[in-house]
């Protein structure tokens, strides 16, 4: 009795987004594929996403490894590790690799992820300025630590402040400069932002807001950045953390569809029916994608397709973001600020506190939060707005958290008080609410 050939699949990018496809695939279909992964970086899959902690000494390399050679091996995976697929060739379904072989396959699964922007300044080319992205990136700053004083971090988002963080803690003295005047502001409103500025400074790192970075100066390495209003920042080192773009240059060499992302549809396919694609490389609907929620989601449907379920759909569900940064707690979802007069603002604010807590509604459904302090409630938050459930009925409980509300809403007093409104609640002095 003959048995069934299997398929070869072939994946380009050895990172979270493609072997998180392959985990999915082989839980649906383990004996379809032979998988054949290729990596440019010389290490099994790891998650970036804890990078962070590597570089504040929290976690070594092995402890962020999420599938370790021997995985690859158990179920019968090729690994090509720390080479680069250089071409694909659609039509004879073939790609090329920089150590000179070339591989066959009859779908392909692009994971290519995203490369680090650089501002078009003078001085970004010197070897000791850096982007935050791989555990090379945490090697050269872990290294530059060792035996260097000062730092200065470019840009004051998420990978920034995480960057900042780390480096501080390893004992350098961190500069940020960011070109906005509040801290992540993709993520926060300039409340919950101030917050964490000034929880940062009280740890020892110092901030240049609303600051364009002019020129990295020195001659064989970076000495000092130059602000585009003339102040000088002496360094030893500079990391840059000014956002990402999707790598897309093996698909448009390959003709794929592509605008800022590879282009794909709910199937996750690209323009060939043979190539699908997932994670920071694709544009879907418009949208690009750096965070990991809806990241996981475009794998799962991903998988699904590749095991033949032909109705498995991509719908982005609500992203969400969380800073890593030990004792600072932060998580924002959704939309940051009111988009007109019929969405609603519920905020509770304690500022000597360190809390600070945002909902915003619209037609009685949340569409978007803000936490500082107290973030708990973050994933209830998101699986609110991902159902759609409307929350009158307990609209004005709500910001205060699961907990409080289910309690209010099965008639237990609270603490002793029967009602909650925005003058008699019992709070410190220092909470406002505001309903706006």
């Amino acid at each position: 009795m003959s048995s069934r050939r299997r398929e070869r699949l072939v994946v380009i990018g050895n990172g979270m987004a493609g072997m998180r496809t392959v985990e999915e695939l082989l839980s649906r279909a383990p004996d379809r594929f032979d998988v054949t992964v290729i990596g440019a970086e010389p290490h099994p899959n790891y998650s970036r996403i804890l990078l962070s902690s590597v570089l504040a000494g929290e976690k070594a390399f092995d402890d962020i490894v999420i599938t370790p050679r021997g995985w690859y091996e158990r179920h019968r995976i090729g690994l090509i590790a720390g080479c680069r697929a250089t071409a694909i060739e659609a039509v004879a379904r073939r790609i090329a690799v920089d150590d000179g072989r070339t591989l066959g396959y009859d779908k392909l699964l692009l994971a290519t992820g995203s490369k680090p922007l650089a501002p078009a300044i003078p001085g970004v080319g010197l070897p000791n300025v850096r982007a935050f992205r791989d555990i090379a990136d945490v090697e050269a700053m872990i290294a530059a630590a060792q035996n260097k004083r000062r730092a200065v971090v470019i840009g004051g988002g998420l990978l920034g402040l995480e960057a900042a963080w780390g480096l501080q803690r390893r004992g350098m003295a961190v500069t940020v400069v960011h070109l906005m005047p509040t801290l992540m502001e993709r993520q926060l409103d300039a409340a919950a932002s101030a917050l964490l500025q000034r929880d940062l400074e009280a740890r020892g790192i110092v901030f240049f807001t609303n600051s364009q970075t002019e020129e990295i100066v020195g001659s064989e390495r970076a000495e000092a950045v130059v602000l585009a209003d003339g102040r000088c920042i002496a360094t030893d080192f500079v990391v840059l953390a000014v956002g990402i773009r999707p790598n897309i240059d093996l698909a448009r060499s390959a003709r794929l569809d592509a605008n800022r992302g590879i282009l794909v549809g709910d199937d996750m396919a690209t323009s060939d029916p043979n190539i699908y694609a997932v994670g920071e490389c694709i544009e879907h609907n418009g949208q690009i994608f750096g965070l990991v929620a809806p990241i996981w989601e475009q794998t799962k449907v991903c998988a699904a397709r590749l095991a033949g379920d032909p109705s498995a759909a991509y719908v982005p569900p609500p992203a969400f973001a969380s800073l890593k940064i030990t004792g600072i707690d932060v998580f924002s979802a959704g939309a940051l600020a009111a988009a007109d007069d019929c969405d609603e603002e519920i905020t509770l604010h304690d500022a000597k506190g360190g809390l600070y807590k945002k909902l915003i509604l619209r037609g009685d459904r949340i569409v978007g939060t803000a936490l500082y302090g107290e973030v708990a409630d973050g994933p209830w938050y998101v699986q609110l707005m991902h159902d759609k459930v409307d929350v009158a009925s307990f609209r004005d409980r709500i910001v205060f958290g699961r907990a409080f509300a289910e309690r209010a809403s099965a008639g237990e007093p609270p603490h002793g008080a029967a009602t909650i409104d925005a003058s008699g609640m019992d709070r410190v002095a220092e909470l406002q609410w505001r309903a706006t």
